[in-house]
Order: C-alpha cells, then sequence, then structure tokens
C-alpha cells in the first residue's frame, strides 16, 4: 500500500516530457502488477525462505553431529547443485524480465486500442488489431514458457541430485555397516536426514519463481522511481499572494527535442487584464507557448515574466492556483458533474458551481438531467457530447476565479448559438483579467486587444484585427482562406 502510494505521488510529480515518451499502459503495469509482485514475496515467499533456511541449517547441524565424514560425502554434491542453481538463476532472471516488458506491452496495447474503440470499429480494424494483438499476446506466452522451461529443466535435476546423495550414503555408509564402523540406525538417520534437506530445497526453488518475479518487477519500480524528470522549484520559491496577470516573455527558446527549436526567440508583453490572440497554422508554436507559460516544461533559453518575477523563481502549484485553462481536448473524470467542475475542491463552493455553470450556459443541458449536478459521468465524458463536455470544461476553469484564462481553440466544439453565449460569457468574465486565446476561427478573435500571428515558431506579425487585415501579410492570407475577397475588403 504504501509503496503504490509513494509510486503514484512520484509519477504525479514527473514533468510532462516524460509522459510524452511513456506509453499509460506501462505506468499502470508498475503501479498495479508490479507492486502485487513484490507483495506475494513480502506476504508468503520471504516468511517460508527463511523457514526453509532454519530447516537446512538444523539438518546439517544433526547430520556433522552424528557423522562427519558421511556428512561430507553427503555433501560432495553440493558444488554441482551451486553451479546448476546459479545457471538456473542467470537464466530465469532474464525470462521473467523479458515476462514483465511484454506484460507491459500487452497493457499499453490494451488502454490504447480500448480508448480508441470507436476509431479501430469505423475504419473496420478489428481483425488487423486482433492480429497485432495476437502477436503481443503471442510473445507474452512464449516469455511464459521460456521460464516455465528453465523449471521444468531445474527441478528434475535437483531430484537427480538428491538420488545421488542418497545412492553415496547408501554406497560409503553400507560398507561402513559392513565394516562395523557404523551403525544401521545412524545411516537411516541419514538418509531421512538427506530427503529431508533437499525437501526445503525443492521449497526454495518454487520461491525462487515468487523471487525473480518480485525482483524483475523491483527493477522497474525503482527505475521509475528513479526517474528524476523534474520541472523543479527554485531553491527559494516565491509564494504569490496575489497576481495583476501581467505576462512577458523576453528571447524565449524552446524545444521538445534537443536541437530542435519549436519557439525560436520569442518576445512579446501582455498588459494586467488585457487579451491576446495567438494565431498561426498546425504547428507554428501556438500550444507550446501555452505549456511553457503554465510550466509544463521549461524553456531552453530567456525568461518568461508574470508580474515581474521570472516563473522559474516562482513555486509551481502558486503560479498554476492563477491560470485556467480550456483546451480543445476535454478531459472528463469518472465521478459527478459537480465533482467535474470544481475537482473535488472543497474552497469550491455550491454556489461557484452553478455560477460558473449558468455563466457559460451548461446549467442549460444540467438542468435538462435526471440528476442534475449529481449525474454520473462515465470515464473521459463518454455519455456526454462533445459540445457538453466542452461547456462543462469551461464552467471548471471559472469556477476557480483564474487572473489569468487560457481558451486553447475552447469553442471550437460548441455550436454556433452555444458559442454566441460563450462569447457573451467571456467578455463579461475577461474584465480585470489576462487572457490568451489560441484560435483558429479568425471570427472569435477580432475583437481582442492583440493578435500575435506566429509562423514555424518565431513571430511573425503583431496588431489588432483591422492593424493586420492592413498589413496584407499572413493574417491576411489566414483571414482570406475563411473567407470571401468581399467581406474582407468591406472589413478593410
Amino acid at each position: 500500500y504504501d509503496l503504490r502510494s509513494q509510486l503514484y505521488t512520484h509519477i504525479q510529480k514527473l514533468a510532462l516530457k516524460f509522459f510524452d515518451k511513456t506509453p499509460i499502459g506501462r505506468m499502470v503495469t508498475r503501479v498495479t502488477n508490479d507492486i502485487e509482485s513484490l507483495n506475494a514475496l513480502f506476504s508468503s515467499g520471504i516468511v517460508m525462505a527463511f523457514s526453509d533456511i532454519f530447516i537446512i541449517i538444523w539438518i546439517f547441524a544433526f547430520m556433522f553431529f552424528l557423522d562427519v565424514k558421511l556428512s561430507f560425502v553427503t555433501l560432495s554434491i553440493l558444488p554441482f547443485l551451486i553451479y546448476g542453481t546459479f545457471l538456473f538463476r542467470r537464466k530465469v532472471r532474464e525470462s521473467y524480465r523479458d515476462v514483465r516488458l511484454h506484460l507491459a506491452r500487452l497493457n499499453s496495447y490494451m488502454q490504447e486500442h480500448i480508448t480508441g474503440m470507436n476509431v479501430v470499429q469505423i475504419f473496420n480494424k478489428e481483425k488487423s488489431e486482433l492480429k497485432n494483438f495476437s502477436s503481443i499476446n503471442s510473445d507474452y506466452k512464449k516469455a511464459n514458457i521460456k521460464s516455465i522451461f528453465y523449471y521444468a529443466v531445474f527441478f528434475p535435476s535437483v531430484e537427480l541430485i538428491s538420488s545421488v546423495a542418497i545412492g553415496l550414503i547408501i554406497w560409503y555408509g553400507g560398507g561402513n555397516v559392513i565394516s562395523s564402523t557404523l551403525t544401521i540406525g545412524t545411516l537411516f538417520a541419514f538418509i531421512q536426514y538427506t530427503e529431508m534437506f533437499f525437501r526445503p530445497i525443492r521449497d526454495l526453488s518454487e520461491k525462487y519463481n515468487v523471487l525473480q518475479t518480485a525482483m524483475a518487477s523491483s527493477e522497474r519500480i525503482f527505475k521509475l522511481l528513479d526517474n528524476k524528470t523534474f520541472v523543479n522549484n527554485s531553491e527559494k520559491p516565491v509564494n504569490l499572494n496575489q497576481i495583476r496577470g501581467k505576462i512577458d516573455f523576453k528571447n524565449v527558446w524552446f524545444e521538445y527535442k534537443k536541437d530542435e527549436p519549436i519557439l525560436k526567440d520569442i518576445s512579446f508583453n501582455i498588459s494586467p487584464g488585457e487579451t491576446v490572440a495567438i494565431v498561426g497554422a498546425t504547428g507554428a508554436g501556438k500550444t507550446s507557448i501555452i505549456n511553457i507559460l503554465t510550466r509544463f516544461y521549461d524553456i531552453k533559453s530567456g525568461s518568461i515574466l508574470v508580474d515581474g518575477i521570472d516563473i522559474r523563481k516562482i513555486n509551481k502549484r502558486e503560479l498554476r492556483k492563477y491560470i485556467s485553462i480550456v483546451l480543445q481536448d476535454v478531459f472528463l473524470f469518472s465521478g459527478t458533474i459537480r465533482s467535474n467542475i470544481s475537482m473535488d475542491n472543497d474552497e469550491i463552493s455550491e454556489e461557484q458551481i452553478r455560477k460558473a455553470a449558468t455563466l457559460v450556459g451548461a446549467d442549460k443541458f444540467i438542468e435538462t438531467l435526471p440528476n442534475k449536478y449529481d449525474e454520473m459521468v462515465m470515464e473521459r465524458g463518454a455519455t456526454l457530447s462533445v459540445g457538453q463536455k466542452q461547456l462543462i470544461s469551461f464552467a471548471r476553469a471559472l469556477a476557480y476565479n483564474p487572473q489569468i484564462l487560457i481558451l486553447d481553440e475552447a469553442t471550437s466544439s460548441v455550436d454556433t448559438e452555444t458559442e454566441a453565449l460563450i462569447q457573451k460569457a467571456i467578455e463579461k468574465l475577461l474584465v480585470g483579467r489576462t487572457a490568451i486565446v489560441i484560435a483558429h476561427r479568425l471570427s472569435t478573435i477580432q475583437k481582442v486587444d492583440k493578435i500575435i500571428v506566429m509562423h514555424k515558431g518565431e513571430i511573425r506579425e503583431t496588431g489588432n484585427h483591422q492593424e493586420l487585415l492592413a498589413k496584407k501579410g499572413i493574417y491576411y492570407k489566414l483571414y482570406q482562406l475563411q473567407y470571401k475577397d468581399q467581406e474582407i475588403t468591406k472589413s478593410a
């Protein structure tokens, strides 16, 4: 329980850079299957192993007490047993590493394709995906069979060595009995002790199965715990009591992969209460600006200031407390409508939840639900429409009463009527707040204070709607793609 909690806590602290490269199913395997393997070791395996070791030591003592020479004859097979165990240990450890690897692959594949089942079905990919799944499952089966094969060889080998040891006792001890240097009782005692000696050896071999599974799991667990992909706070982080919302980007360079810059020498400023839109083609770096402002990633060079303070000096939790984001791809958790708006934050009252929902127009559809705000939301909001999920996401952002509001194509999934309601709500909400709007539909940003046009990671144009149309640059071309030429002429 404690280790699983520690592992989950550690995962929560890891930077998004780690999650970009690590399949979800692999982490699920670490927190569930691998922890369970360790639990099996400590709950039964290790206790019985100590018991077996004490039995072996006790038998050794009695054997040497009865007859030293016969004891050495009996133990002459130990080098073969030790060598066989060494080979077995090395081979079986490799096989169990493979077993855990293929199990993680299997879980990752299952998680990914069950999540995207609608895509699999719409493109009639069931047979091909089953083929891929069968291939991964077959690799997992082969890894298990390989580990079982080593046991199938090792256990009979132990039995054979046990029989040889008994044969040596009868051969050497029998000769001594005939020459009257050893009693028949001592000979039978040695045979009994030898059988008792190999019984815990067999048990230990079986426990070795549990041990190797646990060792393979522990390697992967501690490898994850040792991962230090963090966005670290400074040694003496600044705690904010309140912010005005002034944002400054100064010569910012940023990259996801080394030597492949996504943002190049970005500089701009946003005054408190100002609404700024960021536009550009796909891959221009718009969302990356949001990712580094919220410190999901650290920048390569330059500085980002909030109210004149470098965000690297601000406690991450404090910084994010004043920022809310509405993403295009909404994520809802299993729970109720209420819990998804408040995120189970006790500081957000029922009144604030309802006020936020009303402000964005979400209350209209919530009130039609059988249980209203207590209506259950399935995993990823499967029972709600895309537009409804978007409205809940909007209400969630507003319920936290942020000083900085970020809208990443936030109205792309709602109908025209709902979009009009949200636009009116935004106009009221943004008074006294700083807002960054990422948009592809240029009709939604015509009234903003400033528009930043990005192209291939660089800022190419800055100005308001009319100024940028007058320049007839990139913004003009983007606008021309969405509207007729006469509308452009009329607007200009």
